[in-house]
């Protein structure tokens, strides 16, 4: 079976967007491949957090992974910090990256827009060579990304061949595997930007844990257009083509399908039924996440999935110290 991994920061709230282009898609693959999901922890702390919000909203990151339907029997699941590898591979990836690769890192440049060089820390710039480590140390051969990270797994891949190059061939060199459809769901505030958990307003998103009555309120309120048809056009009508594409997902219902479902209906009747959609696809996972948060088996999931994850990830770091010379502890 291909090797598969990902993760997703315990930043904000997690939202539809991160559900529908990533969680869910984790479900479906864990049938597919061998799986290993992580809650990147270190990669919050390239900006300040309170440590008490942290440490809440990891283990509410990891809830949500199991109430979204992962399986702890079908795939590996654990804290990126509790998988002592991850900063140790990055120090040995970062000998091999160049200054003018992360330059170019377009996340880099806007999250450090307007700051001066004093007030945007080192963390910040050279995560994207972390986010390399978390990869390569479990030897993926794939993973899950959105176009706006498709850069950072160019940058991993670019990592990986000069490291075989430089040292033998020790690293798996990963493919980006990025969905068509979903891959970039919207904000509801503003069509033409994604849907963020760092959004100036919770009009932006849906949360994963907002109640029935927020989500109506939301999707009433997201952003259409004046012409009251209900076609696909993302150019043209961005507000109604990424509901459209909400839609779609969540009811396993083609675009084409629900054009043509909603023929000569109004945006009203499209958006109390998309509520409908939302709701009842989020009120089952909020309903395990709460039976889940009761029942210890979160931390315990995360200790075995910690132990088995670094045990692949100490292999691989092994290689990689004994290619590049440095002399094994004496036993």
């Amino acid at each position: 079976m291909k090797r598969i991994l990902s993760g997703i920061q315990p930043t904000g709230n997690l939202h539809l967007g991160n559900y529908l282009g990533a969680l869910k898609r984790f479900v479906q693959l864990q049938h597919e491949a061998d799986c290993y999901f992580c809650v990147v922890d270190l990669h919050a702390l390239t900006v300040p957090r309170d440590p008490k919000d942290l440490r809440e909203k990891t283990m509410e990151v990891a809830t949500l992974y199991l109430a979204a339907g992962l399986n702890p029997e079908k795939m590996t699941m654990f804290i990126q910090s509790h998988v002592r590898a991850h900063p140790e591979a990055s120090w040995l990836l970062e000998c091999v990256a160049r200054v003018g690769e992360l330059d170019r890192m377009i996340q880099f440049k806007e999250k450090s827009k307007g700051k001066g060089a004093d007030s945007v820390s080192v963390g910040l710039y050279t995560y994207p060579v972390l986010m390399a480590a978390d990869i390569l140390l479990y030897q993926a051969d794939a993973v899950p990304v959105g176009e706006d990270q498709k850069q950072h797994l160019e940058l991993c891949r670019d990592l990986a061949e000069r490291f075989n190059r430089q040292y033998g061939e020790v690293l798996t060199v990963p493919e980006p595997l990025i969905g068509e459809l979903g891959a970039r769901i919207m904000g509801l505030d503003n069509p033409r930007k994604k849907m963020s958990k760092s959004a100036g307003s919770s009009a932006n998103f849906i949360a994963l844990l907002d109640d029935p009555d927020t989500i109506a309120k939301k999707i009433k309120r997201a952003v259409t257009d004046s012409e009251n048809v209900i076609r696909y056009d993302p150019e043209e009508k961005p507000g109604i083509s990424n509901l459209l594409v909400i839609y779609s997902l969540l009811a396993g219902e083609s675009i084409p399908a629900l054009e043509q479902k909603y023929q000569g209906v109004g945006y009203g009747q499209f958006k109390r039924d998309l509520i409908d959609v939302v709701v009842d696809h989020l009120v089952p996972i909020q309903e395990r996440f709460r039976e889940l948060q009761q029942s210890g088996d979160v931390e315990r999931i995360l200790a075995a999935g910690a132990e088995k994850a670094s045990q692949v990830a100490d292999e691989t770091l092994s290689k990689m110290k004994d290619a590049m010379g440095l002399l094994p502890p004496s036993r």
